[in-house]
């Protein structure tokens, strides 16, 4: 089994990491009701509306 021979280190770790955040990006989608941004397979924040039906009451 392969073992490494000196550590990683924190900056090399993060860097890493940090690299993979930084090129994805969250999707987007269009509610057909009110037609405002939302995430996608969500609630609609502004209607309250998902698949056609009202889940949550939006004053």
């Amino acid at each position: 089994m392969a073992v490494p021979k000196r550590r990683t280190g924190r900056a090399v770790t993060h860097a890493r990491r940090s690299a993979n955040d930084t090129c994805q990006k969250q999707g987007r989608s269009i509610c057909p009701r009110c037609g405002e941004v939302k995430r996608p397979h969500c609630i609609c924040p502004s209607c309250g509306f998902y698949k056609g039906k009202e889940i949550l009451e939006v004053e």
